[in-house]
């Protein structure tokens, strides 16, 4: 059976026990941090895999190590890249870039398949942010997608469009309607479902990514 790691944002957290059912049988499954409990997901040195600076220091840390062998990586970062806990953008447009495009080439030394999930939209109804800041997270989101579209092409890795299935889903997908970014369970279990389709595509013959 063919092992899957997951790498990705606290909205990986949500949909990831669900996702680990679909695929039973399908692919052996594992994650950063071992572990899909919800407690503390804005702890990025447990399951949640933060920025995409996170990611790459995450990833040469363990890209050596015995328990780190996945045949497929299924990778988000973006979300925390466009946070600005200091007025300014947590990981700039350039270094995120930058990031990503080392982290396909430590795992392209292992042979490891990268399948890439662009990151989910943000709630513009949430009343925990002003309008401005949705707006600047919703413009930094799209733009930030647009970069990882393009290295994901240039590289031939596989893009799972999660931002526009959950776009797609319409109203009241949110956790408890108001949080900014978080999903409800019903909405993750959909994005699991979404998800574990593409992936069981890509165990048919003459599917696997390059």
């Amino acid at each position: 059976m063919k092992k899957l790691f997951v790498i990705g944002d606290s909205i990986s957290c949500y949909y990831g026990k669900y996702l680990e059912q679909c695929l039973q049988g399908i692919f052996e499954y594992d994650r950063k941090g071992g572990s899909n409990r919800l407690e503390n997901l804005d702890d990025c040195t447990g399951i949640n895999g933060g920025d995409s600076s996170m990611v790459l220091s995450y990833l040469s840390s363990v890209i050596n190590m015995d328990f780190f062998a996945p045949d497929y990586l299924l990778l988000n970062c973006g979300i925390h890249d466009t946070k600005m806990p200091d007025g300014q953008l947590q990981v700039p447009p350039d270094a995120y870039r930058k990031n990503l495009k080392q982290i396909l080439n430590i795992v392209a030394g292992k042979k490891i398949k990268v399948i890439w999930i662009r990151t989910t939209p943000v709630n513009k109804n949430t009343p925990q942010w002003k309008q401005a800041e949705i707006a600047r997270r919703r413009n930094d989101i799209a733009s930030y997608n647009k970069i990882a579209d393009n290295i994901m092409h240039e590289n031939n890795r596989p893009i799972i469009d999660l931002h526009k299935f959950t776009s797609n889903l319409g109203a009241n997908i949110y956790l408890n309607e108001i949080d900014s970014v978080h999903f409800s369970d019903e909405t993750a279990q959909l994005q699991a479902a979404f998800i574990a389709g593409f992936l069981h595509n890509i165990t048919l013959a003459g599917n696997h990514p390059a």
